[in-house]
């Protein structure tokens, strides 16, 4: 068996590195630290954490809890050190950095399986397979490379809506319609009366704010300011833009609001709406807080929080297979945030899949993909099959999950058990094929 290439050691790169290697295929995985750096990394190890050093919850109650039982299930090197590195931080698995990131390096710097070369890449190999794991600050040649094979379905900006889950938008308040009553009832609409409207402009304006770093601001564009920029801009530019009430009618009054939040359906199943036009760099915090004083909101769940931030990803739906193989390059996967998926512990789930692939196509085996009915496989369900346009990155949440029947806790304690049930499920058939 020739050797699979690997690019990037973060931990999707790891994570397939890793997974190729223990079923006895040779890796050759490229880093370009200490040698080049990206704007935000700054140690030479393997599987730098950059950001919050917590990887979220452990509970079986959140689907992040459940995404992690499901890796730890198919031996993941991220979970498994990450579990010997980990910090007090009560039901969250938080690591520390350099422990964590040093354990990493020394397993795949000693395994027999992995040749690490330590360069920047700047093209593709072209025969061989490969798994490209360089993360959401992808070099500029490298994203020049991408661009060219994926004929520019390279995105290098995230400018995204919070989505919040439809069980949990007080429909007393709120009413499903689209504007002038065309294509159904499309959109739930959120109604505000002006002193409602001008209280939620003046909280935006005062709301605290993610500063963008330096390498982030020249990727700010006019179509999608954030929407505490537009409240700037004066204290009516939101009720004639994102938040303009034409076409509607409140049912309840028989008269156009002053203003309307409009959510958009973000999913097959109508449990996730995103808010239309609110992408925002509000800080998470203030997030809950304003967005909960929009009429119907109030006790909103929020699956995933807005933001507005440097990223490289792909147009996954259109360019992936669910093997997270290129359709018109098959010798070449995708994995870690490249792929559409937001988060740590869901990169390093991409870099499990891409790896596993990888390997079996390596092998002369089909590639297998994890149900939709887990975590992993809701997560590349998502990513393969969104309508969203543009194609905007997810993190994992139960909202993306094939539906059951129940009360949220109940339903979700169903939900992760079938979850962790078909893993097993596909892990035994997957060792009974190799």
């Amino acid at each position: 068996m020739e050797p699979i290439v690997v690019i990037g050691a973060g931990l999707a790169g790891c994570e397939a590195a890793w997974q190729i290697a223990k079923r006895g295929g040779r890796v050759i995985l490229y880093e370009m630290k200490p040698l080049v750096y990206s704007p935000a990394h700054r140690s030479p190890l393997f599987a730098e954490v950059v950001c919050s050093n917590s990887f979220k919850s452990e509970s079986l109650e959140n689907a992040q809890g459940v995404l992690k039982e499901e890796m730890a299930l198919l031996d993941s090197i991220i979970i498994n050190t990450a579990r010997e590195s980990r910090v007090p931080a009560g039901g969250s698995l938080a690591v520390d950095r350099n422990v964590f990131s040093g354990k990493i390096t020394r397993i795949l710097e000693d395994s027999e399986n992995v040749e690490v070369i330590r360069e920047e890449v700047t093209r593709l190999p072209g025969d061989r397979i490969t798994v490209l794991a360089t993360g959401p600050l992808t070099s500029e040649a490298l994203s020049r490379e991408v661009e060219r094979i994926t004929g520019n379905a390279l995105f290098f900006y995230d400018a995204i809506s919070p989505i919040v889950t439809r069980e949990s938008v007080d429909f007393d308040k709120a009413f499903m319609a689209s504007r002038y009553g065309k294509g159904g009832d499309d959109y739930v609409n959120c109604p505000m009366n002006e002193n409602e409207y001008y209280r939620f402009v003046e909280a935006l304006n005062q709301g605290e704010r993610v500063v963008l770093r330096d390498f982030e601001r020249r990727y700010l564009f006019e179509g999608c300011l954030p929407v505490e920029e537009l409240a700037e801009r004066g204290k009516d530019t939101l009720a004639f833009g994102p938040m303009k009430p034409v076409g509607l009618v409140d049912p309840r009054t028989g008269a156009q609001p002053f203003s309307v939040v409009q959510l958009r359906r973000e999913d097959e199943f109508g449990s996730l709406f995103n808010l239309v036009g609110f992408q925002t760099r509000l800080k998470q915090a203030e997030q809950a807080r304003i967005f909960r004083t929009i009429p119907g909101l109030e006790k909103a769940e929020f699956v995933r929080w807005g933001s507005v931030h440097r990223n490289t990803f792909v147009d996954s739906p259109r360019l992936l297979k669910e093997s997270l193989q290129l359709r018109n390059y098959p010798d070449l996967l995708l994995a870690g945030q490249i792929t559409g998926v937001e988060g740590y512990m869901e990169s390093a789930a991409m870099g499990i899949i891409a790896g596993v692939n990888a390997y079996r196509q390596a092998s002369g085996m089909s590639p297998m993909v994890p149900p939709a009915t887990t975590a992993m496989g809701a997560l590349i369900h998502y990513i393969t099959h969104s309508e969203h346009a543009p194609f905007q990155p997810m993190n994992v949440n139960f909202g993306l999950f094939p539906p059951l029947p129940g009360k949220r806790r109940q339903r979700r304690q169903h939900l992760a058990t079938r979850a962790l049930e078909d893993i097993k499920r596909w892990k035994e058939t997957m060792e009974c094929e190799a």
